[in-house]
């Protein structure tokens, strides 16, 4: 059994088959989906993927750096009604994104410490997005470790160093399509890192695993990426899909 615990399967590119697309996953053995926010545009399109699938799917409640925006406040506001008004899995995606747009770096600041403390109000893991920023968002993470915050760096693709300062503050480490890309050197980082620290991503519709790279990711294909790490690590797919079922179980109570 696999866990995809980041993927945004109720967004526009799925609305036309997106129970084939659920099928397929679950023909490869994907049996739950994690959901994060991105901002009030897309929630009733994300709780209503919930509602359809209430034993698969997961809605998490927060708003993505790359939507933090003048109106940032209204859309914070807008979080927490939702925190306030019904139980969700996880916080995010929140986090830093330094790569689009540094228009609004204060205000990146200010949403990802705010989510924070609503983590911890709530209990619930934070899911981070991290884009030219992993070292930023982990300084951030560091100054309210000793509360017990916990949660996953979504798309880890950083250096051994910053991989290990993430486990060190006790979050785990979200490895998705970019492991499979030649160029990316994550498969080089991850041999140094134990597999217990590992939970596996799709994020579709992006960052699709070769050999699907350039068209839509979608869930079914983190067997292509838990084929990759199984041979990172020496180890079978069985064992990475024990594992890494086990972390994301450790991290996501749905009965919370």
């Amino acid at each position: 059994m696999f866990v995809d615990t980041h993927c945004h399967l109720y967004l526009k590119e799925f609305e036309s088959d997106i129970d084939a697309v659920m099928d397929r996953a679950v023909q490869q053995q994907v049996q739950k989906f994690y959901l994060p926010a991105i901002d009030s545009e897309t929630n009733d399109d994300l709780l209503a993927l919930e509602l359809k699938y209430p034993n698969q799917c997961f809605a998490m409640m927060g708003l993505h750096p790359c939507y933090v925006k003048k109106n940032y406040q209204e859309e914070l506001a807008i979080v927490e009604q939702w925190l306030q008004k019904r139980k969700f899995v996880g916080i995010g995606e929140a986090g830093l994104d330094f790569y689009w747009d540094k228009s609004f770096i204060k205000e990146q600041y200010i949403a990802l410490e705010q989510q924070i403390e609503w983590a911890l109000q709530y209990q619930l893991p934070i899911i981070l997005h991290t884009r030219n920023a992993t070292q930023e968002t982990i300084d951030v993470v560091a100054k309210f470790a000793g509360r017990g915050l916990t949660g996953i760096f979504h798309c880890f693709g950083g250096s051994t160093s910053e991989a290990k300062q993430i486990i060190d503050l006790g979050f785990y480490l979200g490895i998705g399509g970019v492991v499979t890309y030649k160029n990316a050197g994550l498969d080089l980082v991850l041999k140094e890192i134990q597999l217990e620290y590992f939970v596996l991503e799709t994020d579709a519709p992006y960052l699709s695993p070769v050999p699907h790279r350039g068209k839509r990711n979608e869930s079914a294909y983190l067997m292509d990426i838990a084929k990759k790490i199984a041979s990172i690590k020496e180890c079978t797919v069985e064992e990475v899909a024990s594992v890494t079922t086990h972390n994301a179980e450790n991290i996501f109570n749905p009965s919370r």
